[in-house]
């Protein structure tokens, strides 16, 4: 609950962030407010006789802009898709995106303490960029193979649930995108992963998981994730038939995860959104928000694409192999290298976005018979 109402104040500050666009609005309704009731009868009179009537002018639509324009995603993973229940068994994930900022430092939402450490980002004082301030929340729950066992499985992978919350700080300039992600979280029953997971399948009239009482003790998760997305196609444009190539790479550091990644998708169809991929649920994930107005959810215009991707990681610490940092637990022996192949489809109009991504993991653990598949939704609205 209190990581709930956390999520939910800061979800109201990064809505009230200031832009360039508000703060003109803002300011000629402040000039009209101080103007004299006299002075603006006197107007309006000379405009009204001044004015020539066009009937035959058309009637002008007015779009949102992408730099004036917040975006909330919601994501669903589940291997539910691939016909199993086990191993990386679910993900929730609700991300609110602001509008586009000048600087961070700008925006008077921020403490004057944090401000100095932003401003002294290696991409944070570049003048031809833009910024977005990122909310995120999520769970995560894995289990073994057989969960109608109650005992502990030693050679499979442990019960274990992840409840999180992640501030994202994101630099765009031109084709290429920057984000640094700071996560919080818990790792352990207070993550609540027992009962997402049981109260779901009560719910659903399907047998609930019986080792629960075996999964990972509680331990406070923190992660700094650093990535680079670029958009290789300069000449996109969203217009017709379009291509596109989003390659990545990052590093995350903490006790949940410390590895390095790298990846790409490829993009194909008609009315391509001007934003950093169709991201899965991960650190530092592409913002999937309009850049400019060529964007179909910004011009209420409608796209549809297809994509494929590949990611690889180098594993260096995983907790939900590894075990508990500074107890011992039930853990496995990792691979320390594992990929990711993907692939779906996206439709977008007035301003949503929903697309399904269809995944294949390579075995993440000594003792896992085969890789795993599962299947993410994503849908998020630009307004």
């Amino acid at each position: 609950m209190a990581l709930s109402a956390l999520f939910v104040l800061l979800l109201l500050s990064v809505w009230s962030l200031p832009g360039h666009a508000e703060e003109g609005a803002f300011s000629a309704a402040t000039r009209t407010a101080d103007a004299d009731p006299a002075d603006t009868e006197t107007a309006d009179t000379e405009t009204a006789d001044t004015a020539v009537p066009t009937p035959d002018a058309e009637e002008k639509v007015v779009h949102l802009s992408a730099r004036e324009t917040g975006t909330l995603i919601v994501y669903f993973e589940n291997d539910l898709f691939g016909g199993t229940d086990q191993y990386y068994t679910n993900a929730v994930r609700v991300t609110a995106i602001s509008p586009d900022l000048v600087n961070w430092a700008e925006t008077g939402n921020l403490p004057d303490a944090l401000d100095d450490v932003i401003m002294s980002l290696p991409f944070a004082g570049d003048k031809d960029a833009l910024y977005n301030v990122s909310l995120s929340m999520g769970q995560a729950i894995f289990t073994p193979t057989d969960t109608q066992a109650r005992g502990l499985q030693e050679d499979d992978r442990p019960y274990a649930g992840f409840l999180y919350g992640a501030v994202g700080l994101h630099a765009k300039k031109g084709n290429r995108l920057d984000t640094l992600e700071f996560t919080l979280g818990m790792v352990g029953p207070w993550a609540l992963g027992e009962t997402a997971q049981n109260e779901v399948h009560s719910l659903r009239k399907i047998k609930t998981a019986k080792g629960w009482d075996n999964q990972l003790h509680n331990e406070p998760g923190v992660m700094v994730t650093w990535e680079r997305t670029w958009r290789l196609n300069d000449e996109l444009r969203s217009r017709g038939w379009e291509w596109d190539v989003l390659p990545h790479a990052g590093v995350t550091a903490g006790n949940v995860m410390t590895l390095a990644n790298t990846g790409v998708e490829l993009r194909y169809g008609w009315n391509l959104p001007t934003d950093f991929g169709t991201s899965l649920i991960r650190t530092g994930a592409g913002v999937g928000a309009p850049t400019n107005d060529d964007d179909p959810r910004v011009n209420q215009d409608w796209g549809a694409y297809v994509f494929l991707g590949g990611a690889g990681r180098a594993v260096a610490r995983n907790i939900f192999l590894d075990g508990n940092t500074f107890r011992h637990s039930h853990h496995v022996e990792k691979h320390p290298f594992v990929g990711d192949l993907s692939g779906g489809i996206a439709f977008l109009i007035n301003g949503w976005r929903i697309a399904y991504t269809h995944v294949y993991r390579s075995e993440e653990f000594v003792g896992q018979e085969r890789g795993q598949h599962f299947g993410s939704v994503q849908v998020s609205y630009s307004f």
